[in-house]
């Protein structure tokens, strides 16, 4: 029926037109955000840092503990600031998508994590022999956050980290599997989305965004992303990418 079918069309066309808006008012705040209020944090950072430095001697403990919150606090925000900042820049500041071979991805991963794998005891053990169509910094950042969330949500034990690649049609299909604290089966979308968090900040520090990021990223490259955990012995971070041909 060609009347139902211009009626889905214009349906499509409307709801393309709302993500346009969305993702340039998610451009607009990340323009704020580098800006507007980047400066006011700078100063509160610049002024506690010196009332600590100049004054700490004259302080009782009380006062120098509140400096103390107030400096951590400057500090998570501007972490939180700059991830928001990445995550709203994921396609407009994205590079072009080319050959890549995943494996040099992952070693600029790995090597930006040295200190915390040695600092964590950390093994990984990696397969990752494919050449799919990315855009090389992006998909060392989503190896990156993965094997860090590992490292993160860790158990008692050393963590482990295995990462694989399997060929699918005409996409590979990576996996990052580790031994850590797992996800619980009714949160497995939901750590996706942003400022999500299953713990508290004190047990897990964390801005509740790298998940949702990494996210962003493999569906810009036309990919899916997703999670399996019982909840209890580690999860397996699945995604996809389209091989190059």
């Amino acid at each position: 029926d060609i009347t139902a079918r211009k009626q889905v069309e214009r349906a499509l066309a409307e709801q393309a037109r709302e993500l346009e808006r969305s993702n340039q008012e998610l451009e607009q705040f990340a323009y704020v955000a580098s800006h507007d209020l980047q400066e006011p944090l700078r100063m509160v950072s610049s002024y506690t840092n010196l009332l600590s430095e100049r004054y700490a001697e004259q302080l009782d403990e009380r006062a120098r503990r509140y400096i103390a919150y107030a400096q951590d606090g400057a500090v998570r925000m501007r972490g939180l600031i700059d991830d928001v900042l990445a995550y709203s820049r994921v396609r407009s500041r994205g590079g072009e998508l080319v050959a890549t071979e995943a494996a040099a991805a992952l070693s600029l991963a790995l090597k930006n994590l040295g200190a915390a794998l040695r600092d964590n005891q950390a093994v990984v053990q990696a397969e990752v022999d494919a050449r799919v169509l990315a855009d090389p910094t992006q998909l060392s950042q989503v190896f990156q956050n993965l094997v860090s969330n590992a490292l993160k949500f860790r158990r008692e034990e050393e963590p482990r980290v295995i990462l694989s690649a399997r060929r699918e049609g005409d996409f590979f299909v990576f996996a990052v599997r580790d031994n850590g604290i797992g996800v619980a089966p009714a949160y497995s979308e939901r750590i996706f989305q942003m400022f999500e968090r299953l713990h508290t900040r004190d047990a897990y520090p964390g801005t509740g965004i790298g998940l949702a990021l990494c996210h962003r990223i493999v569906e810009r490259h036309g990919g899916r992303m997703w999670v399996v955990s019982d909840g209890e012995t580690g999860a397996t971070f699945h995604f996809t990418l389209r091989a190059a041909s």
